[in-house]
């Protein structure tokens, strides 16, 4: 690699700008970390008390899991495509989660 490519990449915004992006993602990926365990406390809690889980909890935490790996595919590289709020949040048909 010479050095116009190194001075072209380190000005260029779009590197830049999709650092900032990954920051803020990556903040974002800790406060949904931190939700699916509050998923995964709650989920338990029902799953004791009823018997079963919710299937309105099983079918938001199917879209979270999605979602933080939409989220880390983008950290890594593996995605150009930002995640949720550039993006439509995951959909979870009933089909693919049904009701046990």
């Amino acid at each position: 690699m010479n050095s116009e490519n190194i001075k072209s990449n380190l000005t260029s915004s779009r590197h830049w700008l999709r650092l900032v992006f990954m920051l803020i993602f990556a903040a974002v990926l800790q406060l949904a970390s931190i939700l699916m365990w509050v998923l995964v406390i709650a989920q338990f809690i029902f799953s004791l008390f009823t018997g079963q889980d919710n299937f309105q909890l099983r079918k938001f935490g199917h879209a979270l899991s999605i979602y933080i790996f939409d989220t880390l595919k983008f950290l890594t590289y593996a995605s150009e495509e930002k995640p949720f709020p550039f993006a439509d949040w995951p959909l979870v048909d009933d089909d693919e989660n049904p009701e046990r």
